[in-house]
């Protein structure tokens, strides 16, 4: 309630300011006199508040109308007030500034409601996250034997409703769909899929498009919790790449980057914004979505499935994965906005968010450990090499170090130091022999790397680089800080050296 009320104290201050630039003289009597009157109409407002009510609910907890309603109420009643008073008792008061500055005030507090309720409504704070299930030992309970030839032509022309006949015969050989422990899903409503028996069907084939879903993670965690442990879930998506050809071959040469860069805007920027997620999706229901490799299979992973193997097949993907593990706890809202958080290793092997600008598509951080074994490792800047989860603007900010700007933030809070060993993400830290991690966990990290100066082009040489700093280090502080600051600025300079 006092927060409410500080809210209107604030929306008065701010509406007393405009009326008297805007209706009264600059007459320094004048204006001392209206800003008591003002101060009189706020408590008098704030009193009729009370009394309807108008602090008594939080927005989480009203509805809009409501506030609205109550709003124009005490509005309406102030005026009324300020009709029947002001000739009488405020002589030198013009009726007209008064009625101007309660509706200056009511516009603004429309716009507060607005607002706030907008923002309600974005974060979607009345719909709580998903509660995940525990289960143990959940074993197939159905057989795995034949079906019969009418429930075969059901299947066959389900699935040939949403795909191609080349699809149905390869999910007929590598999913089994003739198969009773196998169950075939053809849309996107998720009340079929709450209906299935829990751990009936060793396998379910989604032949639903992810494109055209609404609520993947939910759709992803409820199919966790219908298979059976190790049960296999087969989906299908249409990748952004071929969305992009597409187009750039669909239009002539003067206007596909036009139409492209449009489209790109509106079906992937927009819908990751944070105010705009929702009603992007309250809008287009979840249809056309543009859909990268790394979210989909990041989105598997973080609802608890391991990827086996993809099928292309033409302008579809198919996805097989496995049921490894329960969900991570599920977020409320996840939006990937430009500045992110990473956890890194910090000093006494503390866990320290740093700030960076996004490089990578969404969900990236949940696959890292599939792109390392895909890719027969990781490199001595902790990323694969040929690694398909950085977007192409991505790379461009990592090549001068744009997306490590926001990294100042944590400098300011002293999370880092200038100069310093590079913070490191567990995946990378584990590959570190044990006495360097202990000496890297002596100290806090640096901005700037001892990377950049020695270029070292192998683990052992990057061991051995930070091997030497940290000795230095240890040894003389601020000298060593100092000369490997002014080493970097050359290597910078002279030798082209940047970001990876």
């Amino acid at each position: 309630m006092f927060r409410r009320i500080f809210s209107d104290i604030v929306i008065w201050i701010i509406s007393s300011v405009v009326c008297i630039l805007w209706r009264v003289v600059a007459n320094k009597e004048q204006i001392a006199s209206y800003v008591s009157f003002f101060a009189i109409l706020m408590v008098a407002w704030i009193i009729i508040g009370l009394v309807f009510t108008k602090y008594r609910r939080s927005y989480k907890e009203a509805w809009f109308w409501q506030e609205m309603l109550l709003m124009l109420l005490t509005g309406g009643a102030l005026m009324g007030l300020c009709v029947g008073l002001v000739p009488k008792y405020f002589n030198h008061i013009s009726l007209t500034v008064a009625l101007w500055m309660i509706g200056i005030v009511m516009i603004f507090d429309s716009v507060d409601i607005l607002f706030k309720h907008y923002w309600k409504f974005a974060l979607n704070m009345t719909i709580p996250p998903m509660v995940i299930k525990h289960r143990r030992n959940a074993k197939p309970k159905r057989n795995n034997s034949e079906r019969s030839r009418e429930s075969k032509q059901a299947i066959h022309q389900a699935v040939l409703s949403l795909t191609t006949e080349e699809d149905y015969k390869m999910l007929l050989e590598k999913a089994c769909l003739n198969r009773q422990s196998t169950k075939t899903i053809a849309d996107s409503d998720p009340f079929s899929l709450l209906q299935l028996p829990d751990y009936q069907y060793s396998t379910i084939v989604d032949v639903k498009i992810f494109n055209n879903i609404r609520g993947i993670n939910k759709r992803l965690c409820v199919v966790n919790q219908k298979l059976p442990d190790d049960g296999v879930y087969v989906c299908c998506y249409r990748p952004q790449e071929y969305v992009k050809e597409n187009m750039l071959r669909s239009y002539p040469w003067g206007i596909r980057w036009v139409v492209y860069s449009f489209w790109f805007l509106v079906r992937r920027v927009i819908p990751r914004l944070l105010l705009m997620s929702r009603l992007y999706y309250d809008i287009s229901k979840g249809r056309k979505r543009m859909l990268s490799k790394t979210e989909v299979l990041g989105r598997l992973y973080y609802c608890g499935f391991e990827v086996d193997e993809i099928v292309p097949m033409g302008h579809i993907e198919y996805i097989f994965a496995h049921r490894h593990s329960q969900p991570y706890p599920q977020e409320q809202v996840k939006v990937y906005g430009p500045l992110i958080k990473l956890p890194r290793i910090s000093k006494n092997k503390e866990i320290v968010y740093f700030y960076k600008m996004r490089t990578m598509h969404p969900y990236a951080e949940y696959i890292q450990n599939y792109v390392f074994n895909q890719r027969g490792g990781m490199n001595i800047a902790d990323k694969s090499d040929d690694d398909w989860r950085i977007t192409h603007w991505g790379r461009i900010m990592r090549k001068y170090w744009l997306d490590e700007l926001p990294m100042m933030i944590n400098f300011l809070k002293r999370d880092v130091k200038l100069v310093g060993v590079r913070p490191l993400s567990k995946a990378m830290f584990e590959q570190y022999p044990k006495d360097l991690q202990d000496k890297r966990t002596r100290c806090k990290p640096g901005l700037i790397p001892p990377f950049y100066i020695d270029h070292p082009q192998t683990f052992e040489e990057l061991y051995a680089s930070e091997n030497k700093y940290l000795d230095e280090y240890f040894r003389h502080p601020l000298w060593t800080d100092i000369k490997y600051f002014f080493l970097t600025i050359h290597s910078i300079l002279f030798k082209r050296m940047h970001s990876a």
